[in-house]
């Protein structure tokens, strides 16, 4: 299931949807230009769009806001399934497309559609590389399950028409049915004991419980009542036609969402005990494997977990060098550091300055308005400090950064957020790459190291622009980027240690008592966390240090000519890709 939000804070929630330009739309029309090999290519990935999204109505939704455009007119409204025997058959159906895509002849095809060829060959051969391991894969967790999520996009699942409603009533009453092919999902897991531990259980069982409890309280009624709202003071819906949707959403909330979150809570009740593993993949057969494929699928980066344990190592070793020569030359920097005056500037301003401060280093884009909204009160305690909401491919409306107010952060700390999330972040490379000629079956390509390596990268190069802004000193935010970069690094090594060497909750501990994080209460959380997200934070860090090899490379290169501006544009035009893609395609731009 592709993932909507693309967010930055203590626990990560990974990547959302691209944008596609307007040009897109015209796409299938203008097919018959083309030769014969990349007609017959194009049709082909024109039918894996279309099936993908007719199989997920929020990937359609959260994809498409007129998906007519685009040839899906009939679609069964769907949250998709869970069920072992559909997965089994989603692994043929793999096969039988990979078998395809060997047909043709990538030579023959235009760069944009061997880009294509080339993310769906690493893609396809990745997911046959499972086979039954697939019973690996979890769907549920505390912080970035489906139960966790599915709130949150549904809460903010836009209403435009009277079809948008019907669907969304209908995902409503579809979620018992889905919530109990995952508890099916869960059962075979058990059968063949891979089933989760009963600390990871009882944390999403808790989870259930806070969300029940909010009843009538809860964030999906608030959402809901207030786009009714908007959609009445629009005069596109009637009073009686609002009285009765706020009344049928109610009736379904009572009858189908609460007692689907009940059912399953119940359900892995019913299942602890079950659980043989309270570590990582590791300890699982197969596990190790498992953790690869994650790697290669979700990070996009090719190499052996050993060779990427020792890169880690070595930027380990960089950074906290960097650290020591600066507190030796200042050793009240710590102290100056973590006393920062506090700021009167808005998201707003910070944004506004962001977005034309980067322009020397970025090429410039035109993005036609954004919003800084706040989180709901409701929803603070499920939310990030901060999160992009990417908006449909074809409108490109709402650009949205909402901002957690719950969460307590520095003036630099929200600076380089907002960089991480706005400009040039997510939302400045969703909107760069909307406006690039590509096929939209780009938006479920979507390379997860790629989205939040990036914004990774251009939150540690935001530090750089912080200083006049914000009226800090340039040495106190050269620690916090490198303060920020260490702790991103020992986590990416701790993932990595969890599940692919094994390390338990204790060696976890001695590793984290180095960096002089000694609380055990604080050391359990993070291995906890670690075990029941493999990968997520490689996600990021590792993403970001791919992008800082292939800026290395580039330089050594391009010598005295190297330009940051023709190098970022070069990154954002080939797009979200596996990086074995992107360095391709990126070298071959400096030959």
């Amino acid at each position: 299931m592709k993932k909507f939000l693309t967010a930055k804070g203590k626990y990560f929630i990974a990547p959302l949807l691209l944008a596609l330009g307007a040009g897109a739309v015209f796409f299938f029309l203008s097919i018959s230009r083309k030769d014969p090999e990349n007609i017959r290519f194009e049709k082909y990935i024109d039918q894996i769009f279309q099936e993908e999204l007719k199989g997920n109505t929020l990937n359609l939704h959260y994809t498409l806001a007129y998906p007519e455009d685009y040839g899906i007119k009939d679609y069964s409204v769907s949250l998709g399934t869970m069920k072992p025997e559909a997965l089994k058959e989603n692994l043929e159906e793999t096969r039988v497309l990979n078998k395809k895509l060997k047909s043709f002849d990538s030579g023959q095809l235009s760069e944009e559609n061997q880009i294509i060829y080339d993310i769906l060959s690493l893609e396809f051969s990745s997911q046959l590389s499972l086979g039954s391991s697939y019973l690996l894969a979890e769907p549920l967790g505390p912080n970035l399950g489906i139960q966790a999520q599915l709130p949150i996009l549904l809460a903010e699942y836009t209403l435009r028409t009277s079809a948008d409603i019907k669907d969304y009533f209908s995902l409503l009453s579809q979620i018992p049915d889905y919530f109990q092919s995952i508890l099916e999902f869960e059962e075979e897991k058990a059968r063949r004991d891979l089933f989760m531990s009963d600390a990871s259980a009882d944390r999403i069982i808790r989870q259930c419980q806070s969300f029940m409890e909010t009843g009538e309280e809860n964030y999906l009624y608030s959402m809901f009542r207030q786009q009714i709202e908007e959609l009445l003071t629009e005069k596109r819906i009637t009073q009686d036609q609002a009285d009765s949707f706020i009344e049928m959403q109610e009736k379904l909330m009572d009858q189908c969402v609460f007692p689907a979150y009940l059912t399953l809570s119940q359900g892995l009740e019913d299942l602890k005990g079950q659980g043989k593993n309270s570590g990582g993949l590791a300890h699982l057969e197969g596990g190790k494997e498992y953790y690869v494929y994650l790697i290669r699928s979700t990070v996009g980066d090719y190499r052996s977990p050993e060779e990427i344990l020792q890169s880690l190592f070595l930027r380990l070793q960089t950074d906290y060098r960097k650290v020591q020569e600066l507190l030796s030359s200042d050793p009240q920097l710590l102290s100056r550091a973590y006393n920062l005056t506090p700021s009167d500037l808005s998201p707003e301003q910070m944004l506004d300055y962001l977005q034309h401060v980067v322009t020397d280093d970025f090429p410039g884009v035109e993005v036609d308005s954004y919003e800084v909204k706040y989180v709901p009160e409701s929803m603070e305690d499920f939310s990030s400090p901060a999160f992009y909401l990417t908006p449909p491919v074809d409108t490109l409306t709402p650009n949205t950064i909402y901002i957690n107010q719950a969460s307590q952060v520095s003036p630099a700390e929200l600076f380089t957020t907002l960089a991480h999330e706005g400009f040039p972040g997510h939302l400045y490379q969703t909107v760069y790459f909307s406006k690039q000629d590509h096929h939209p079956i780009r938006e479920l390509l979507s390379c997860s190291g790629y989205i939040e390596g990036w914004a990774t990268y251009v939150e540690a190069l935001s530090y750089d622009y912080a200083s006049p802004f914000l009226h800090i000193d340039q040495e106190i935010l050269d620690f916090l980027c490198l303060n920020r970069s260490i702790s991103l690094c020992l986590y990416a090594i701790l993932d990595l240690g969890i599940h692919d060497q094994g390390w338990n909750a204790q060696t976890t501990a001695d590793t984290l008592a180095v960096f002089g994080i000694t609380d055990p209460d604080t050391c359990q959380e993070i291995f906890q966390y670690i075990v029941e997200n493999p990968a997520n934070y490689l996600k990021y860090y590792l993403g970001y240090l791919n992008f800082l090899d292939l800026r290395e490379e580039v330089q050594s290169t391009a010598g005295s000519s190297f330009s940051p501006r023709d190098f970022h544009k070069n990154l954002l035009d080939i797009g979200p890709a596996p990086f074995p893609v992107v360095e391709k395609y990126l070298f071959a731009k400096y030959e």
